[in-house]
């Protein structure tokens, strides 16, 4: 069978492990794990965790990442060292050619939301991958809604005050009521008071938490808020029914 190939911008086609040093984190000689959690998920109506029911065979994990390219993951994509991955997940500012890049070399999905510093979106959008900002995309039982961007600065794309953000999810009400239950929220901003800072660039957004208390949905993903975790713990906390994780960098996450 022929193998699709997908065609690649002018000056992309250095191996990445080459390119994304100056994006990145220096690159360790000695690999280290990288962060996986196993999260269980409370029952639905059925009885069943619909992200396990997915496939019907196996769990389902998911390869996160957000704000940098992070050259340990470069390198065990190039090396094939990352267990299978089900669906990618972007949570924002990060370059449209690496999330090609590892849509193209893990044949998987990835759904994207942009951040802040996604300038060049609207002339060079990720080839193969959705953007699923003030949607809904499903995949098999489980439905995620997306919503990108941050708290409004300086009026740069992408930048959204609160009432804007309101907006918008009142203006996907009906797609809600059609998906519901809504599983997954993934931003790139934070909730308010979770994760986030003082400051207004990284301020979370109000919305957010209504949402999830709206929705209850078992898990919101973000990125934005710029940390360096020395444990999976670090990066969630628990609200209610709501596991807030923050994806800075790139997490690995069995559900």
């Amino acid at each position: 069978m022929l193998k699709r190939q997908t065609a690649r911008p002018a000056g992309w086609n250095t191996p990445w492990t080459s390119r994304c040093l100056t994006n990145s984190k220096p690159l360790s000689r000695k690999l280290i794990p990288a962060p996986t959690v196993t999260c269980t998920m409370i029952p639905d109506k059925t009885g069943q965790s619909p992200l396990k029911t997915l496939g019907k065979k196996h769990n389902l994990t998911l390869l996160t990442l957000s704000d940098y390219i992070d050259s340990e993951l470069t390198l065990r994509v190039e090396t094939g060292q990352l267990p299978p991955i089900d669906l990618i997940i972007s949570c924002g500012d990060m370059a449209p050619e690496y999330l090609s890049f590892l849509r193209e070399r893990l044949e998987r999905p990835l759904f994207y939301v942009k951040g802040n510093h996604d300038l060049r979106y609207t002339v060079s959008n990720p080839m193969g991958c959705e953007n699923i900002h003030a949607r809904i995309m499903s995949m098999g039982s489980l439905n995620i809604l997306g919503l990108e961007g941050s708290m409004w600065y300086n009026g740069g794309p992408n930048q959204y005050t609160d009432k804007m953000m309101k907006k918008i999810i009142f203006w996907m009400g009906f797609q809600i009521w059609r998906k519901r239950p809504i599983h997954m929220i993934v931003t790139h901003a934070s909730p308010r008071h979770i994760h986030d800072r003082e400051d207004l660039c990284h301020m979370g957004f109000e919305s957010f938490n209504r949402l999830m208390e709206k929705q209850r949905p078992d898990y919101l993903i973000h990125g934005h808020i710029h940390r360096a975790f020395d444990s999976f713990n670090a990066r969630m906390t628990q609200i209610s029914h709501t596991k807030i994780i923050n994806t800075c960098g790139y997490t690995i996450i069995e559900v």
